[in-house]
């Protein structure tokens, strides 16, 4: 099951680079080594539940982010995809009422190309 290793490294450092984080401070924030984690994100390495469940913690996304990947779709799909791991990355450190004006912006937003 070597491509499902890889594909998931893969997304976790797609994610981990639209978050702004560097390796080590995803380690620090999932409470594991900054090696492992680059072994993670080559596909070098198996990886427990566990581990897993510390990587989407550090990075406060749901399991399903990680079940994406950019070899499946096309280029259109990939770039709307990265996009929204950086906005999820944005939005994750905002506070309720911040999250409220965002949402307004988008649907004018989207009342413009409509």
């Amino acid at each position: 099951m070597t491509t499902l290793r890889n594909s998931v490294g893969e997304r976790i450092r797609a994610i981990r680079k639209a978050r702004g984080l560097t390796q080590q401070q995803l380690a620090e924030l999932s409470g594991l080594d900054d090696a492992y984690i680059g072994s993670l994100e080559r596909g070098e390495r198996n990886f427990s539940i566990d581990t897993l469940e510390k990587i989407i913690s550090a990075l406060n996304i749901p399991l399903s982010q990680l079940m994406y990947s950019d070899n499946e779709v096309n280029n259109p799909e990939a770039l709307k995809r990265e996009a929204i791991d950086e906005f999820i990355g944005i939005v994750s450190t905002m506070n309720e009422k911040q999250v409220n004006s965002l949402r307004n912006i988008n649907i004018e937003f989207k009342r413009a190309f409509d």
